[in-house]
């Protein structure tokens, strides 16, 4: 068997037919990976700052040493590692994909213990940094989606995930972000991945889809609880066809007491106090003390109300929003009615 090098395009074409490894540091693999990719560190951190120290301060043959004499004691425990990994698998492929940050040393040493043990090895030329390329390039494509829009309370994500179930391309960028997208957006204690995981994550959907293919997604701010999406796809976001779902304010705010009603008091009062400065300070105090009183749904009022203008201001202020933006008349948050609703504007469009 031999080594070969591929293209990212070629890499992430491919890596579903056999074993995904990331043989960088655990540090680098927690702070971002290609989302199929599994850790196998060639390194671990306390060795990679020594050799990278040994190579700054000595030389580049001192460094190498090291580095040789780390791998050299887990060559056994690497291959034993990945036979675990497929066996896991339930996999009998014998084909495995490596990377590291650039495609050097590293992804090389890895190749070639993996290739004399019998495996056919295919490593990423240029390395995670190629990927990372790869995935800003998909946030510039020239997509054709549908943008899910309306007021708080009116289940949008309910509505994305009913259209998916409906055999409909969907990105729900919440749940990339484990995040609702609001001061109350993380009740559920959920950990958001790293802004470049989540932009990993996004193209990764977004490669999954033909560039020409149409899909629906929620309108969002760019931030979503401590990640932003990708300027240049918000912007496209932007200009996109967006379905208003206009649902009466108490219809809003039953669903809204549903859904989050039973969440725990210190936890929206922790939330109401993150938008204090918007919200004001008579408006927060109110808010507040209805929680304290057990009263959800005065609360639920004020903040609703806030919500609304708010809404009004950053999404649907926008250019040429005239031509852009239809509203979607609904008595309820029905999703079989809401549904049909969509899917009938768009096929009339066509």
């Amino acid at each position: 068997m031999s080594v070969t090098k591929i293209s990212i395009t070629e890499f992430i074409s491919n890596a579903a037919n056999g074993l995904l490894l990331d043989v960088r540091s655990p540090t680098e693999y927690n702070q971002a990976h290609i989302p199929e990719a599994l850790t196998l560190p060639l390194f671990t951190d306390e060795e990679r700052k020594i050799i990278g120290t040994s190579y700054k301060r000595e030389s580049r043959e001192k460094a190498i040493k090291i580095g040789l004499d780390c791998f050299g004691k887990n060559m056994v425990k690497m291959v034993e590692q990945v036979e675990a990994l497929l066996k896991e698998k339930k996999s009998t492929s014998k084909v495995l994909f490596i990377h590291c940050w650039r495609g050097g040393m590293r992804s090389a040493a890895m190749a070639w213990l993996f290739d004399l043990y019998g495996f056919k090895v295919y490593v990423l030329s240029g390395g995670y940094k190629a990927y990372r390329n790869y995935v800003l390039d998909q946030f510039t494509k020239p997509y054709t989606f549908t943008v899910l829009g309306g007021y708080t309370g009116s289940d949008k994500t309910g509505l994305l995930h009913a259209l998916q179930k409906q055999n409909e391309n969907t990105i729900d960028l919440e749940g990339l972000a484990l995040h609702k997208g609001s001061a109350f957006g993380n009740l559920q204690n959920q950990q958001q991945p790293t802004q470049e995981m989540f932009e990993n994550i996004l193209a990764t959907k977004l490669f999954q889809l033909n560039a020409d293919e149409h899909f629906w997604i929620e309108d969002e701010n760019q931030r979503i609880g401590d990640v932003n999406i990708p300027i240049e796809f918000f912007k496209t976001m932007r200009q996109q066809h967006m379905l208003f779902m206009d649902l009466p304010f108490g219809v809003r705010l039953d669903h809204l007491l549903k859904t989050y009603g039973a969440f725990e008091k210190d936890k929206f009062i922790n939330g109401i106090v993150r938008i204090k400065k918007r919200l004001g300070g008579l408006e927060t105090k109110t808010a507040i003390n209805f929680i304290l009183e057990d009263d959800m749904k005065n609360c639920f009022i004020v903040l609703l109300k806030y919500y609304d203008k708010y809404y009004l201001k950053s999404s649907l202020n926008r250019d040429n929003a005239g031509n852009i933006i239809t509203i979607i008349p609904s008595d309820s948050v029905d999703l079989k009615i809401n549904v049909n609703k969509v899917l009938n504007h768009v096929r009339t469009r066509k």
